[in-house]
């Protein structure tokens, strides 16, 4: 089953970068009626979708490499997990991203801290060099803007300060990005997502590793903090959706953890790197749709 949805979400994810490949060859924005084509293709003429291959690959390594983080940190500590699977979908990204089963508890907090931390952090260590790779191939376009866009993407912190090493003074909207650093933003996404200080998640883990108080504390808040940004923007509908899910997970028994003995300094060090990973990630308004747009 692994394979299965690994080998579907590679051609939904074709789609999504064809896409991305033709809107920069000429130019322009990415367009919701250029992306309808694509997945028309996908049963058609899927040889079709060959420019997208870029994107699939840098998208489908960096979700493999947060994934495989998770999945080792989990046989380093005895705790049985199933290979990744990826989640296809037929969405402007391509995939709803890619999680593991774990099948036996976590039992520690320095191995709650490993399993949680490990995907994130190396995924985004995959996720920069291919974020500076895709920067350096893109160029200024005075239309890449909202004027003519379906969509308009934001700019994590990381990827303004890519922007701003090949592009100085210019503003990111100004930027039309390579289909790979396209890939690489979705990646640096993910991983805010992933890092959210709450329930399960990510940061759940690696909050809860660190002090059980703070994440129930800081978890019970989190839902609240990601709709007032929903009420200040909202065009951020996803942190609406994000919010109703992580105060539905609090309803999800979370297992103990029997062995609390705390983190040791380089953990805590790690803990403090998780943190910076998801300020460079984090996006106030990751996407809107432009003004005018259909």
């Amino acid at each position: 089953m692994a394979i299965v949805l690994f080998a579907v979400t590679f051609f939904t994810c074709l789609a999504a970068g064809r896409q991305f490949a033709i809107a920069f060859a000429n130019g322009q924005a990415a367009s919701l009626d250029e992306f309808e084509v694509s997945l028309k293709l996908l049963y058609k003429d899927p040889t079709a979708l060959a420019p997208g291959i870029p994107f699939a690959l840098a998208l489908m390594t960096i979700l493999l490499v947060h994934e495989l983080g998770h999945y080792f940190a989990c046989k380093q500590h005895g705790i049985r997990a199933s290979y990744p699977y990826f989640v296809p979908a037929p969405t402007l990204i391509g995939t709803f991203g890619a999680f593991i089963l774990m099948r036996s508890p976590i039992r520690t907090r320095r191995a709650l801290f490993d399993v949680g931390a490990s995907g994130p952090l190396v995924g985004f260590a995959a996720a920069i060099p291919i974020l500076w790779y895709g920067v350096a191939h893109s160029h200024v376009v005075r239309s890449a803007g909202a004027s003519n866009a379906d969509f308009v993407f934001g700019a994590p912190l990381a990827l303004r300060i890519a922007l701003q090493h090949f592009f100085p003074g210019h503003d990111p909207q100004s930027v039309l990005l390579h289909p790979v650093a396209r890939a690489a933003w979705v990646g640096l996404f993910a991983t805010a997502l992933n890092l959210l200080p709450a329930g399960q998640l990510d940061g759940g883990h690696i909050l809860r590793s660190v002090s059980p108080y703070m994440h129930r504390l800081v978890g019970a808040m989190v839902p609240a903090f990601l709709i007032l940004l929903w009420w200040n923007n909202s065009e951020a509908h996803v942190w609406l959706m994000w919010a109703v899910i992580l105060v539905a997970l609090r309803f999800i028994r979370t297992p103990p953890v029997y062995d609390q003995r705390p983190l040791d300094f380089p953990r805590v060090v790690l803990a403090l790197a998780a943190l910076l990973v998801m300020i460079l990630c984090f996006m106030p308004v990751p996407f809107w749709q432009a003004a005018g747009s259909n």
